[in-house]
């Protein structure tokens, strides 16, 4: 976990942290507000073997990074397909006037503040806050088709809520409108005003440096060396879904794309995607989109891609298709006609002839037939196609060849 910085040091959206997975833990050592969190989700669930099963999938490890907001508890939950699905826990923030009564109580007692700066939550305090969820305080969701209150899977980010707060109390002070940072500064200053009345003297002036000492010339130490390449990109945050924001789906897709790119550039020293084209890069993100067949993801992915590129879904997919054949050479086979020199060319027929395929016709880089094609490639290998009878309709098949033969009986499958 990211240590906390000292007081007073502004933090990047203190209202939004993000808590990498936790991993496979058999048991937890549970502190009394961890407890009481996971006993509101037991009072708050309707059936015992859903809420098993979410004990289950959290202590193996199912639940991947977690997101809090005020109010909000995010997080991908693993469950039987292969997709993860997108589970939240909500519950209630305190009102301004709560928050008030809450940071007044703390800085009447040393005790309190100490305890909080050491990430420590008093009993008391949070008792007389109500910051603990009470019965039916939690209100969960999933994308799962499961109807259960709760399903396993949001039991399960409930659970692994319990572990963050076991380690960190100041979770389930955000949880309740107000991050850390925010709070440490409001009880700093009612601290200071404290102590300020009680001595009866003003507050110690903080130490200056005079404008010419400043400015003089000064030697800086060296730069620290840079830190190793890591092994493989990092694993983006989960990403909330935000009424009338963009998709926590697309942002998944274009952080990990953002990630893979960095990794090669610190790896290599070289840009992957710098060469190519708004076309080139869009057959590309289509083309490593994870699953089969056209799923609700894949529908969304393709129509934002056709539209930025002014191309038919049917453009798209059968450059996707000639991508995963051979990649950006593919790619120029599939759309670039070229007239190829004398020489393997011309020995292609012959040899498709000798191996029993006479019928191939040519036309600049390709022969065909009238379900059968092979065009030959600048980079020196042969390419298949196929289409249905009577209609000029290639679609990329089998795996190039430097051999016309092998390309063809790898079209037709061995």
């Amino acid at each position: 976990m990211t240590p906390r910085p000292p007081i007073g040091t502004p933090r990047h959206d203190d209202r939004r942290r993000s808590y990498p997975a936790l991993g496979a833990r058999s048991e937890r050592t549970g502190t009394w507000w961890g407890d009481a969190w996971v006993e509101a989700l037991e009072e708050l669930a309707l059936d015992s073997a859903r809420l098993a099963r979410g004990r289950a999938y959290a202590e193996a490890g199912n639940v991947d990074a977690i997101t809090v907001t005020p109010g909000r508890i995010t997080a991908y939950v693993h469950g039987s397909r292969p997709r993860p699905y997108r589970t939240e826990l909500r519950l209630r923030t305190l009102p301004d006037q709560g928050w008030e009564d809450f940071l007044d109580t703390a800085a009447q007692e040393p005790a309190h503040i100490a305890a909080l700066l050491d990430k420590d939550l008093p009993h008391a305090l949070a008792d007389e806050a109500a910051l603990l969820p009470g019965p039916g305080d939690l209100v969960p969701d999933c994308s799962c088709p499961d109807d259960g209150y709760p399903c396993k899977h949001a039991a399960a980010l409930c659970y692994q809520a319990g572990r963050l707060l076991d380690e960190d109390p100041f979770v389930l002070l955000l949880m309740r409108g107000r991050g850390e940072q925010e709070v440490l500064a409001a009880l700093t200053r009612r601290n200071a005003a404290r102590m300020a009345v009680e001595r009866a003297a003003p507050l110690p002036q903080l130490p200056t440096v005079q404008a010419r000492v400043a400015v003089q010339p000064r030697t800086l130490p060296p730069l620290p060396p840079p830190f190793p390449t890591p092994p493989r990109p990092g694993h983006p945050p989960a990403f909330p879904e935000v009424h009338g924001g963009p998709d926590p789906l697309a942002l998944d897709l274009l952080a990990t794309e953002a990630a893979i790119r960095a990794h090669t550039l610190l790896a290599t020293g070289e840009d992957p995607i710098a060469p190519l084209s708004t076309w080139q890069d869009a057959v590309r993100l289509a083309a490593a989109h994870p699953g089969s067949g056209l799923t609700s993801a894949t529908r969304a992915l393709y129509t934002s891609l056709t539209r930025a590129t002014d191309r038919t879904p049917t453009d798209l997919a059968r450059a996707v298709a000639a991508w995963r054949q051979g990649g950006i050479e593919a790619l120029a086979v599939l759309e670039s006609p070229w007239d190829p020199p004398a020489g393997p060319f011309d020995r292609a027929r012959p040899a498709l002839s000798a191996a029993g395929f006479p019928d191939f016709c040519p036309s600049r880089n390709r022969l065909s037939t009238p379900t059968t094609q092979l065009r030959y490639g600048r980079d020196g290998l042969w390419y298949g196609y196929e289409s249905d009878p009577g209609r000029e309709d290639w679609w990329p098949r089998g795996t190039p060849d430097a051999d016309p033969v092998g390309a063809l009986t790898a079209r037709l499958g061995g």
